[in-house]
């Protein structure tokens, strides 16, 4: 009988291996295999999964008390200051209304200037061509304060408008405040001047309305007055044909118009209306010398019905038989420039 030695007698099962090492088995090998790679997590712990991302928000959401939305970003990946609230910002931030006008044109620019009217920024044409006008502007501008922002052609075109001649200057204003109609008169008459004013019945045009206030300042007059409804007020566009005089010359807003003329009339001011089939003829007026204001129809149904009953006379400029009608801005032109020549004799 053979000696046993311990080792199996097939080749085949021979154990590779040295001396000493610890025997590893199939098994072990197969169970380290297996472990190689864990188990997978579930959606809501994978960050990049939506079901993750949702969870994050709502543990935002919690600990911030449970104000704004559970599916809101947080302050840090918005990039805004949330007070360490969580606050999400709104779906949709609606843009506050600027009321602010461009006054554009080197004359009317350096004539807001003059008269320190609120500007809060100047807008000068990329190498636009320097004048006197524009030196004045700049010094003007930098002597108040005004911040003066160079910008290209282009730019300054749809700031100020494309249909607008900018001359490579515009003066961004506030919103236009109007005085009260019964403070200019009261002021015409402290200050010992002749009331002359011009009221303006249903004008659209803000052209004719810079023209109005361009000659109401050239013949002596103290202010320009629009009704609150159913009229133009000053825009950019008024401002821009007033050539400057917006700035010299006051326009008051009536709330209503016939009350207005009727206080007018109270206190010694003669109420002239304009209008082609007036039955008073414009030259030699007999009435210059007073205190009188100038009622202006619209540009095409003249004086409204209430108005007409309240004036005290209804004036007609002579034209010829080929013309319709004056336009409103040219015969307010004419007949201060009447006023003021009768004033003048």
């Amino acid at each position: 009988m053979a000696k046993s030695t311990g080792r199996p007698s097939r080749a085949g099962a021979v154990r590779k291996g040295t001396k000493g090492s610890k025997a590893v088995g199939s098994g072990g090998q197969g169970r380290q295999a297996l472990e190689g790679k864990k188990p997978t997590p579930k959606a809501e712990d994978r960050p990049y999964h939506p079901a993750g991302k949702a969870k994050a928000a709502r543990e935002r959401f919690a600990a911030a008390g449970g104000r704004g939305r559970p599916g809101g970003r947080s302050s840090s990946e918005r990039g805004q200051d949330a007070g360490g609230q969580g606050r999400p910002a709104p779906a949709r931030r609606v843009k506050k209304a600027d009321d602010s006008e461009m006054v554009t044109g080197r004359n009317s620019v350096v004539e807001a200037l003059r008269a320190h009217i609120p500007a809060t920024a100047l807008y000068v044409a990329f190498r636009v061509e320097v004048d006197e006008r524009v030196k004045e502007a700049l010094s003007l501008a930098n002597k108040r304060g005004i911040p003066v922002m160079e910008v290209m052609r282009p730019e300054l075109d749809r700031l100020s408008g494309h249909d607008s001649v900018h001359q490579g200057l515009a003066l961004k204003v506030p919103p236009y405040e109007y005085a009260h109609p019964e403070t200019l008169l009261d002021d015409a008459l402290r200050r010992g001047q002749k009331p002359l004013f011009v009221a303006l019945d249903g004008i659209t045009d803000p052209r004719n309305l810079g023209a109005i206030i361009r000659s109401t300042a050239a013949f002596g007059g103290q202010g320009v007055i629009v009704p609150q409804r159913r009229s133009v007020g000053v825009t950019a566009s008024a401002w821009k044909t007033s050539a400057g005089a917006a700035a010299r010359t006051p326009v008051a807003m009536a709330s209503n118009l016939t009350q207005t003329l009727k206080a007018f009339k109270a206190a010694g001011v003669f109420v002239v209306g304009l209008d082609g089939d007036g039955d008073v003829s414009l030259p030699g007026l007999d009435f210059a010398s007073g205190p009188i204001v100038v009622v202006v129809g619209n540009e095409g149904k003249g004086l409204s019905r209430l108005v007409t009953e309240t004036c005290d006379a209804i004036v007609s400029i002579p034209i010829s038989a080929g013309t319709e009608s004056l336009n409103a801005g040219i015969a307010a032109s004419v007949t201060l420039y009447e006023i003021a020549r009768q004033r003048a004799k």
